[in-house]
């Protein structure tokens, strides 16, 4: 938003909000209709567009003072909520309260009809609490990975009700590839359910893990450490940074795991073969791609030495 228009919407308001002042002190006989003053009503309107019009300029140019100092998307996108939140319901109220003149009983008003939408409208309101929570907890934000009740997808807009998620896998494709579909799930919904971050600001990156089937004939010292030297290339010194990144986290807390610096490979006895998984740090949204790589190079690797490296055949797998 420009802040042009934010300085237009103060002038336009504080203008109407003068004229409105200047229409009631004059003292010309005024025109009613069915006992109300049309000078009245044109008096409390040009107030209440000028108020409103005065608010939306602040916003305006709050929003642009935030959205100016914000580091990244997501930080614009909750202050963008936020800021429409708080400018929204001072106007409302401010509206209402040149509409009466009584702010008092205008404001147990809202606590009386509070105490009433809460009973008729349960679900919005529990929408409305799961954005407070997400706002404060941030259990995911804009452009998060997360799996929410079945759902999973990219985070693409949280507003005050309903979290937007732009599909991976469902019911059209698999793999971790989008769909193309959007899926709208109530805020409420972290409220009561477990929601699976893949790609949380703090640690960006999940485990993943590549299993290939070998023969029991196979050299499994040299089938594993010919997929660790694969992964190893192909990763690099990248996820040695990343580990540490890892193992920073881990020493926050009073969890204590052993991580290896690189690529590992566990070995999964299975009744006609072996399987060999091959682990390693990756981003979420990279995932499939490097997948799909470190299969077609560990493969023609493994298909150089055909004497070291067999694979199951005509049996029941």
């Amino acid at each position: 938003m420009k802040r042009s228009a934010g300085y237009l919407g103060i002038v336009l308001g504080v203008a109407l909000v003068v004229a409105a002042r200047v229409l009631d002190s004059l003292t010309s006989p005024a025109l009613t209709v069915d006992g109300v003053s049309m000078e009245f009503l044109a008096v409390k309107s040009l107030t209440a567009v000028g108020v409103a019009a005065v608010f939306y300029g602040l916003y305006v140019l709050v929003y642009s003072l935030v959205a100016g100092e914000a580091t990244s998307k997501r930080r614009r996108h909750n202050a963008r909520n936020v800021l429409r939140l708080v400018f929204g319901v001072a106007t409302v109220v401010s509206f209402f309260g040149i509409l009466t003149e009584q702010w008092i009983g205008l404001l147990f008003s809202f606590g009386v009809i509070g105490v009433a939408v809460t009973f008729a409208l349960q679900q919005p309101l529990f929408s409305l609490i799961g954005w407070f929570y997400i706002m404060l907890k941030r259990p995911y934000q804009v452009g998060d990975r997360v799996a929410i009740e079945g759902s999973k997808g990219d985070v693409v807009d949280v507003d005050f009700f309903v979290t937007t998620l732009w599909e991976m896998n469902g019911e059209l494709v698999t793999t971790n590839q989008p769909s193309g579909r959007i899926i709208t799930l109530p805020n409420s919904v972290v409220l009561s359910s477990h929601v699976y971050n893949y790609s949380w600001e703090g640690f960006p990156y999940v485990w993943n893990e590549l299993a290939i089937q070998v023969a029991y004939e196979t050299d499994l010292a040299f089938a594993s450490e010919t997929m660790r030297g694969v992964a190893d290339d192909y990763l690099g010194a990248k996820m040695r940074e990343r580990v540490g990144e890892y193992r920073d986290r881990l020493a926050e807390t009073p969890v204590e795991l052993e991580v290896n610096d690189g690529p590992s490979v566990n070995v999964v006895q299975k009744e006609s073969w072996v399987e060999l998984r091959l682990r390693y740090l990756v981003h979420p949204r990279r995932g499939q791609r490097v997948r799909n790589d470190l299969y077609r190079e560990i493969l023609d690797a493994f298909n150089d030495h055909p004497e070291r490296v067999k694979f199951p055949v005509g049996r029941s797998r």
